[in-house]
């Protein structure tokens, strides 16, 4: 992934070079094209292949923190959770008032 990045940076600053030393070139040309070819697409590209290995960091933190809370506690009883004891939800009760029907 890095070797794509490193060439990737490679190119626009070559064509950075070129921007500013062409005879109708300019520095702030050469300024927009490192920022708006390089840089700021580079940047986008490495924090969307990153956020793989950012979920699998915070799942391992979450996990070492859920571990020491549970040395804490007692790790002979279990978690609680709302709906753990397995029984289904109780049924909808019976409407208690009839609908009105209009006369004919």
């Amino acid at each position: 992934m890095y070797l794509v990045a490193i060439a990737w940076i490679y190119v626009v600053v070559m064509m950075a070079v070129a921007e500013a030393a062409s005879p109708n070139g300019s520095l702030l040309g050469a300024f927009f094209t490192l920022l708006l070819y390089g840089l700021l697409p580079l940047s986008i590209v490495l924090y969307i292949l990153g956020t793989p290995g950012r979920k699998r960091r915070l799942r391992e933190q979450f996990e070492r923190e859920r571990a020491q809370e549970g040395q804490a506690v007692n790790a002979s009883e279990p978690l609680l959770t709302p709906d753990a004891g397995g029984q289904p939800p109780a049924a909808a009760e019976p409407e208690r008032i009839a609908p009105v029907r209009e006369k004919p």
